[in-house]
């Protein structure tokens, strides 16, 4: 798992990932143009030379993947959110939902429940999607397997004001801050933000060049498209990824 991301952190050293063995891992977070203020927790991050962005908001969010576990080696460490991990506590880890929403989590192979809560980043093995602490793991039965598909569900965050035997949970509009732009690239010389804006403006239907100063320097950042859902950006990112601009990431407007 990550490491906690202290605030002004440029480099987290060398840490081991995960329950299941896995070898050592450089994380690297990434200060950009347009993250001068966003929190910690929020900021993009490199894993081994792969960039991961958290995305802003979970609503509506489901995934289907495999699931691991991570327990008595990592039991009183921190854990990204700056927590300390326990692991007999309902919680889990995920490369880019935000911080503290609340998760849904099924086994697909015995239909088994249950709900957790985000505190940590990872797993950063392909294929999996989300790192279970072992009472978690315990309760969906991948405690002895290992691993198993699974089915992620966002149920938004706690709602403490609701009292009673059916819990409840709400989605934070402070999370849901759109609408949405895909963020191509950032140059320090004007001409060629605006030449590749102009490309992408042919490609895409819309393109926006937004400056900005970061400590001391002026910044022209490339922006694409407008979209009024998180899911529609998320989209939109995929092809522009694959159209030869794999460093983009959404932004909100």
């Amino acid at each position: 798992m990550m490491n906690y991301i202290q605030k002004g952190c440029l480099f987290i050293s060398v840490l081991l990932l995960s329950a299941c063995g896995e070898p050592a891992y450089h994380v690297r977070v990434l200060e950009t143009p347009s993250q001068p203020d966003i929190r910690p927790t929020q900021k993009a991050y490199e894993v081994n030379g792969e960039r991961y962005q958290p995305i802003p908001s979970a609503e509506g969010y489901t995934e289907k993947g495999v699931a691991s576990w991570y327990g008595k080696k990592f039991h009183g460490r921190k854990t990204s959110n700056g927590e300390t991990y326990d692991m007999y506590a309902m919680t889990a880890a995920h490369k880019t939902l935000p911080m503290n929403v609340y998760l849904k989590v099924t086994n697909l192979d015995n239909g088994r429940s249950t709900v957790v809560r985000v505190n940590d980043r990872g797993p950063f093995v392909r294929s999996r999607i989300i790192d279970l602490s072992y009472s978690a793991a315990k309760e969906l039965g991948v405690v002895g397997p290992g691993t198993a598909p699974v089915r992620i569900e966002a149920l938004g965050y706690r709602d403490d004001t609701q009292f009673g035997a059916t819990q409840r949970y709400k989605q934070l509009a402070s999370y849901d801050v759109g609408p949405f732009m895909v963020q191509v690239g950032a140059f320090t010389v004007k001409a060629n933000a605006y030449r590749l804006a102009e490309k992408l403006k042919g490609q895409y239907g819309s393109s926006a060049v937004v400056e900005g100063w970061v400590n001391g320097q002026q910044f022209y950042r490339v922006r694409v498209g407008l979209y009024g859902s998180m899911a529609l950006a998320a989209n939109a990112l995929l092809q522009i990824e694959t159209h030869g601009y794999p460093s983009s990431f959404i932004v909100a407007r």
